[in-house]
């Protein structure tokens, strides 16, 4: 659990407890009191089984609503001989509102927009999502491969009237969303995942020196899912499971 004077807010907003193994804080050591206009958050899944289950995300508030949005990469099985990356956008803000062919309404069975684009892609390849303001409060998804500079866009969706900029300051967490489907499941279980959170950036003026603060376990397999963690000057490697 994020570890803030907004702690409780956050436990709100974090997948279940039982499904989730890995939190992570990031922030920006300077940003303009009225947030960011857009917001980079790189990951790598080279080690990662090409299997679906796993769900590597960074989490983002807006001024002026209460809920979350969510993005990240989801391994998935190959397609025809080639790798597929899997990534998601989304809202959990109610009156929420999308046009775009990716997205649909709804978020996790409530309220929000939930997006998602899939595109063969070398998982050795390390991948920014960007999400940034278009108009208004309008807000888009972008996949960009950083070695090949392929672009796809995840989605768009408008948040409701009064929402403002991107709050400094969040989490992300790694998930086992299988076990969202499963009637019962042990800890040990779980299989092996490992995953890079690089440092997230932006170019909105006055925001400098983003970060990936720390990492830590949380959810009902705290001690229990071969969990570690190795700081770089980059960011986290992540590795989870047996």
């Amino acid at each position: 659990m994020r570890i803030t004077a907004a702690a409780a807010f956050l436990v709100s907003c974090m997948p279940s407890l039982g499904f989730a193994l890995i939190g992570n804080d990031w922030n920006f050591a300077r940003a303009l009191p009225d947030g960011l206009r857009d917001i980079t958050f790189p990951f790598n899944m080279a080690k990662a089984p090409h299997r679906s289950g796993f769900y590597f995300a960074q989490q983002f508030s807006f001024h002026g609503v209460k809920e979350v949005g969510y993005t990240g990469l989801q391994p998935r099985e190959d397609k025809e001989g080639r790798s597929i990356v899997h990534a998601a956008f989304s809202s959990f803000q109610g009156g929420t509102t999308t046009k775009h062919r990716n997205c649909h309404l709804g978020a996790d069975f409530g309220p929000g927009v939930s997006c998602a684009v899939a595109v063969p892609g070398n998982y050795s390849h390390t991948y920014d999502i960007t999400v940034e303001n278009v108009r208004g409060t309008t807000w888009r998804g972008t996949l960009i491969n950083s070695v090949t500079r392929k672009r796809a866009v995840i989605g768009e969706w408008t948040l409701p009237r009064g929402a403002g900029k991107i709050v400094n300051g969040q989490m992300g967490f790694v998930e086992y969303y299988t076990w969202n489907t499963q009637r019962s499941h042990t800890c040990d279980s779980l299989p092996y995942t490992h995953a890079f959170f690089y440092h997230p950036t932006s170019r909105t003026k006055g925001a400098v020196d983003g970060a990936v603060t720390r990492v830590y376990e949380y959810g009902s397999c705290v001690g229990q899912v071969g969990y570690k963690a190795n700081k770089t000057s980059t960011g986290y490697n992540i590795e989870v499971g047996r």
